[in-house]
């Protein structure tokens, strides 16, 4: 039962990699696509704008009864409206690209949550501080308030003070009642916050505040996101998934070949696949 569970988990972990490249390499062909459809579609529309004035300065200019001249004005026309037809296949085109861009990216976003769930079955694995990891975007960084509970309490009343005032601010921030769309340092609640507490706790919950934004404007609560801490920015997939490759590269040399270690998927301790060791290492 064990060795299914492990070989499960290997076949996981081979698939998310080689679906993130698959997406990434889908998306970047998307991408490179609708650049090209918007040159084509700029170089169209100045050239329906050309025809277009070439046709009124022959009507302005020329005789109506000269044939010649008609002919080349519907020759022109044609032209013209062969020009428009394009335009419109182009942006049919365009409008299955968008979709299909959509859907790309919907995919990554399924690669991200699933090497969310990865992180989570490795806690504990990996020693000292990580670059890479999940921050839970919206949720008030505590230590703010810690710190400045330190200063008006001792430091038992401090931890106390500190996680009831946390608590209060991180169930305010999920009001619909209270969600500015741009923080206005004027408004009364946080004014009131900055006066009493300072800039530290008022940075915070601010900071928390526009992450809730970004991630989850309508449920107001956290979210799960892959994190570069040491550049404070979300992280790139192809680091995230680089990042897991060192550590269990790392983990694997530490412990020996063929060592026991707890594979996130498995929920239980398992050998390494002897087919994604070669694959990894």
């Amino acid at each position: 039962m064990a060795s299914i569970e492990q070989k499960k988990g290997d076949e996981d972990l081979l698939r998310l990699i080689e679906e993130q490249r698959r997406e990434k390499e889908e998306a970047l062909k998307i991408v490179l696509e609708l650049e090209r459809q918007l040159d084509a579609k700029q170089k169209l529309e100045m050239e329906i704008v050309e025809l277009k004035g070439k046709v009124k300065v022959i009507k302005l200019m020329a005789d109506e009864d000269d044939t010649a001249v008609q002919g080349q004005i519907k020759k022109l026309n044609d032209e013209l409206e062969e020009k428009v037809e394009e335009m419109g296949d182009l942006e049919d085109m365009n409008q299955t690209l968008v979709v299909k861009e959509r859907e790309s990216n919907y995919e990554l976003q399924e690669v991200r949550k699933e090497l969310i769930k990865v992180f989570k079955g490795m806690k504990g694995m990996f020693s000292g501080h990580t670059n890479i990891g999940v921050k839970r975007m919206g949720e008030i960084d505590s230590k703010a308030f810690l710190d400045a509970c330190k200063v008006k309490y001792g430091s038992e009343e401090a931890q106390i003070k500190a996680s009831e005032l946390c608590s209060m601010w991180q169930e305010e921030l999920k009001n619909p009642a209270w969600h500015p769309e741009v923080i206005n340092e004027n408004d009364k609640k946080l004014k009131t916050l900055k006066v009493e507490w300072g800039i530290g706790i008022f940075d915070a919950v601010v900071a928390a505040f526009m992450e809730l934004n970004e991630y989850n404007p309508s449920g107001r609560y956290e979210v799960n996101e892959l994190w570069n801490f040491k550049d404070n920015k979300k992280a790139l997939l192809k680091k995230v998934i680089s990042y897991i490759l060192k550590n269990l590269r790392s983990l694997k040399r530490k412990r020996g070949h063929g060592s026991y270690f707890f594979y996130p998927f498995c929920n239980h301790v398992c050998i390494t696949c002897p087919n994604l060791s070669s694959f990894l290492f």
